[in-house]
């Protein structure tokens, strides 16, 4: 009993690490952080869209932060190291927070959730999928989902290779959940499948050029037997 309430003493303590990280480094395109705890000390990994906002000039704010950790959350060694997000439309939680930020400004839902998946659509996605559930249209809850592109929804790809990061919106009628999930790399079946699609065209491509070919031939030998005897019967005359 005394492991289980540590692993749930940790579990809060990482979900108000996290809040607290996201509210700091908002204006540097936060997207999440790991934990990794060593007997030694604990390492937090930030990925963010703008790392330099958050590492500041000469590590300022790095070591201004790691001063932070220790007095909000009594770490006695922390390390913090920071991650650049390179393509901030394909990272599920830059998203779901865009999202979630646009529906607290009074956005309408069904408009930011086109918004963002042609954001991530057009940055190179495979497949998203959008799902945003609570009091959104009215004082009835329900669930609206939005998808486009190829994305899996059950097996090891859909564990391993779809990103998925959920939010909260605080609106006056209640919360709003949001949930992103974004395919970045196509699977293997995918290109099997493209490629089997591909052979087929070019099979049904091949099949009409031979159709036309013939037709043309066809016509051609009707067009030579209709001279020749044009030509007899004038020299009959």
């Amino acid at each position: 009993m005394a492991l289980e309430k540590k692993f749930v003493k940790e579990a809060i303590r990482d979900r108000d690490i996290e809040e607290f990280l996201a509210k700091s480094f908002a204006r540097a395109g936060y997207s999440h952080s790991e934990i990794q705890r060593t007997p030694l000390s604990i390492r937090i990994t930030v990925y963010a869209h703008k790392p330099g906002i958050i590492i500041g000039r000469g590590g300022k704010n790095i070591d201004t932060m790691i001063e932070t950790l220790k007095d909000e959350f009594g770490f006695e060694n922390p390390q913090l190291d920071v991650q650049e997000v390179r393509v901030p439309d394909l990272d599920p939680f830059i998203i779901s927070k865009w999202i979630v930020s646009a529906i607290e400004r009074g956005i309408n839902y069904k408009r930011v959730a086109h918004l963002a998946l042609e954001r991530v659509m057009g940055a190179g996605a495979v497949g998203v999928a959008l799902r945003i559930a609570g009091k959104i249209g009215g004082d009835m809850a329900r669930i609206e989902k939005f998808s486009e592109g190829y994305l899996k929804y059950s097996g090891e790809p859909a564990e391993t290779d779809v990103k998925t990061a959920y939010a909260q919106a605080n609106v006056k009628l209640g919360t709003i959940g949001v949930q992103v999930r974004i395919l970045t790399e196509p699977p293997k079946e995918l290109e099997l499948l493209k490629k089997i699609e591909k052979i087929k065209d070019e099979k049904v491509e091949k099949e009409i050029e031979e159709e036309v070919k013939e037709e043309s031939e066809e016509k051609k030998e009707v067009e030579e037997v209709g001279n020749n005897k044009e030509k007899t019967d004038k020299g009959n005359d």
